[in-house]
């Protein structure tokens, strides 16, 4: 059984006008808890979960193992200021973060790099959500 999501996590996807057929990205995934929730929200769409932590990843990677059997969710290591999509990955049509790091003001040159990386990884028109709040992204 998947456990709940904590107040503050639900709150955050609930708010994030999910559809089925999406494409969502995660970024700073932890062990998945989110990614789950969203990955059910969107079927048949799918969720790529990134951390920068090989932990982390780990703990994604067993937490979510239905959802990626399920061909629902993929989990990748890799800092989201090193994202790049993989040869035939479509775009995503949401990007989202809860109290990731690099996101959240205080390291600029890597925010920045983080923002164009996902500038390139999501589709003309597609979101970024920091936090609970939508986060313009730097044109091309």
């Amino acid at each position: 059984m998947t456990p709940a999501l904590s107040p503050r996590l639900a709150a955050i996807v609930d708010g994030l006008s999910l559809a089925p057929g999406m494409r969502v990205l995660e970024i700073g995934c932890g062990p998945g808890a989110a990614a789950r929730a969203v990955a059910a929200r969107v079927a048949p769409g799918h969720v790529l979960a990134v951390d920068r932590s090989a932990t982390e990843v780990r703990q994604a990677v067993q937490g979510c193992a239905d959802e990626i059997a399920a061909g629902l969710l993929s989990v990748r290591q890799v800092a989201v200021e090193d994202l790049v999509l993989a040869p035939g990955e479509e775009p995503f049509d949401l990007a989202f973060a809860v109290r990731v790091g690099v996101l959240d003001g205080r390291h600029p040159t890597r925010e920045r790099r983080a923002l164009e990386r996902l500038a390139a990884v999501l589709r003309p028109g597609g979101r970024l959500v920091v936090d609970g709040r939508e986060v313009p992204l730097p044109r091309p």
